[in-house]
């Protein structure tokens, strides 16, 4: 018997006109085979409605009842991530690079464009919801993103002329003391939905009395991009990378289907979801990852005032030749460099928080005097502010309420063997007196590395093994204002390149890897930079479970044949 007559108009609607997915472009608005209207009608029943117009944040904030965002809400991760199109970090909702460039400023939307932002949003709420999405995307050969949060260094969970999905409403926390992979039993651990925060994951945690491996920031969403780019923490040195705790995924693929993955039902997407990079998968319904059992720590944070760059790269040095010596209690630190580019003469703040796991106060203190009273010996330098110490169960520690974002930034990084710690020190104030000489306002040393990180390198994961061997992450942030040219901007964003990385190579060497989550977006050679030797095997795994390139990110695996908007095929 034949359908009814309304069921094939309502199935002709959501599926006619479908495009090859092999066609050479993406279908945009205008093209021939884009969704009619009716055809996005009937999709949007098929979801309950979930299908949402999507605007840059200052067109969203255009449109509250004072034609405005307060200041709080502008800043506030917790206030742009209930708007589907806002980006923690403003400047990636910008199209500088169309043809004409399509900008959406605060307080300037008299000419505010669509921008890099998409043009619908799937709010999604169950796994068949982003079923639909998917095969709606695949079947129409539409640009799909996948985005969790706002909180995206690069971009990736944005692009223009695209389809939105949201995990955001995908809250589910479920603990176990038993969590069973076949008929091994891997212990403790908790399954994630892709919409949690880490500022969530750590309380509720610590009301089961465990503690797991995630962000810094409150609104890093552990299931997300955070894990499969491989995740540091200030737990790593003595608990892994966040990847490296990783036991089981489900995950939609690019076919539509729900896939349980870990390391028996499907290894290699397995192996590719733990480092392998964002975005480029597919969309993940929950991650499951290892706890442990919570503890207590301090936290230590030391700002001292360097007067000029000369000084600032002596403490840096300084700073190089103590910094094992807080690897017996496997401490990560957080080291930044700080200086106001727009006061001539400024000084430098030199700010490092330092998280000590299972010691007390004095202990800590103890750990902490040598540096201290070496670094308050050089010439030039003093404190800020008298060392302040933070000694409570660590979840409590790595908590935070909000983050506050809205900025315009873009960041370059490397990995830095401990080796180059060990062996030449020097070579560390040097490099970050000459980034502080060329202009750089902002770099940071994220220690993160070593310990477990380290021990860990036979795990089977994507992570670029640079990790294994690396003592930190060095990165350097650029940022502009909103009266920046177009022109302006171009040339900052580009700055990683022309000029601050060949200074970091010095601690990097020629060949050294990045931690993706936290880099140029623009690296020419970002197969090695990002994934090393494992580029290859990754590339083959995309070919299998995604031969269509539906999952494309800006510097992600197999994003080389598409161009920059992953609209057209290069």
């Amino acid at each position: 018997m034949w359908p009814h007559t309304a069921s094939l108009v309502l199935l002709f609607a959501l599926f006619g006109n479908v495009a090859s997915a092999s066609s050479a472009c993406r279908n945009i608005p205008g093209s021939p085979g884009y969704p009619s209207l009716m055809q996005w009608n009937a999709f949007n029943s098929t979801i309950s409605g979930r299908l949402v117009p999507v605007v840059p944040s200052a067109k969203y904030c255009e449109s509250l009842p004072r034609s405005a965002c307060t200041d709080e809400q502008w800043t506030s991760a917790l206030f742009r991530g209930t708007i589907p199109g806002a980006m923690d970090q403003v400047n990636w909702e910008q199209g500088y690079d169309l043809k004409p460039p399509s900008l959406c400023l605060r307080n300037g939307t008299s000419t505010c464009g669509q921008g890099d932002v998409p043009i619908y949003s799937v709010e999604a709420e169950t796994v068949e919801d982003i079923k639909y999405v998917v095969k709606f995307a695949s079947n129409h050969n539409l640009r799909l993103v996948v985005k969790a949060s706002g909180h995206d260094l690069l971009g990736r969970s944005t692009a223009p002329n695209s389809l939105l999905v949201r995990t955001s409403k995908f809250q589910n926390l479920s603990f176990t003391d038993a969590f069973f992979v076949g008929d091994e039993n891997m212990g403790s651990a908790v399954t994630v939905g892709s919409g949690v925060y880490a500022n969530t994951l750590y309380e509720q945690a610590k009301t089961h009395g465990k503690i797991v491996v995630a962000g810094a920031a409150a609104t890093i969403v552990t299931a997300g991009g955070y894990i499969q780019g491989g995740g540091h923490s200030a737990l790593s040195p003595l608990l892994g990378l966040a990847a490296d705790n990783a036991l089981e995924f489900q995950i939609v693929v690019a076919n539509g289907e729900l896939l349980q993955v870990n390391g028996i039902s499907h290894p290699d997407l397995f192996y590719a979801l733990r480092g392998g990079g964002a975005g480029s998968w597919g969309v993940i319904v929950s991650a499951t990852i290892k706890t442990f059992p919570t503890f207590n720590a301090t936290q230590i944070t030391t700002l001292l005032t360097a007067t000029n760059n000369s000084v600032a790269g002596e403490l840096a040095t300084l700073h190089a030749r103590h910094i094992f010596d807080w690897d017996s209690v496997h401490a990560s630190q957080y080291v930044s460099f700080a200086k106001d580019p727009t006061v001539a003469g400024s000084a430098i703040v030199f700010g490092m928080a330092t998280f000590v796991p299972d010691t007390t106060t004095s202990q800590s203190e103890a750990l902490m005097e040598p540096f201290l009273n070496a670094s308050l010996a050089l010439p030039g330098v003093s404190l800020l502010e008298q060392q302040s110490f933070q000694n409570t169960v660590i979840n409590d520690i790595l908590f935070q309420t909000d983050d506050s974002v809205a900025t315009n930034a873009v960041l370059g990084s490397r990995l830095i063997p401990a080796s180059t710690y060990s062996e030449s020190p020097e070579k560390v104030g040097e490099v970050y007196k000459k980034l502080l000489d060329c202009g750089t306002a902002f770099v940071v040393g994220v220690f993160v590395a070593g310990g477990k990180v380290a021990e860990n390198a036979n795990i089977s994961s994507a992570i670029h093994p640079a990790w294994r061997t690396a003592k930190s992450h060095v990165f350097v942030s650029k940022g502009w204002n909103d009266s920046a040219s177009v022109a302006e901007i171009r040339s900052i964003r580009n700055q990683f390149q022309t000029t601050q990385l060949p200074i970091l190579k010095v601690l990097a060497g020629p060949n050294a890897g990045a931690y993706s989550n936290e880099a140029d977006v623009l690296e020419p050679d970002f197969q090695h930079t990002f994934f090393g030797p494992n580029y290859a095997k990754l590339s083959a795994i995309k070919w299998r479970y995604d031969p269509h390139d539906l999952f494309i990110v800006g510097s992600g695996v197999g994003s080389e044949r598409w161009d920059e908007w992953g609209i057209c095929r290069v």
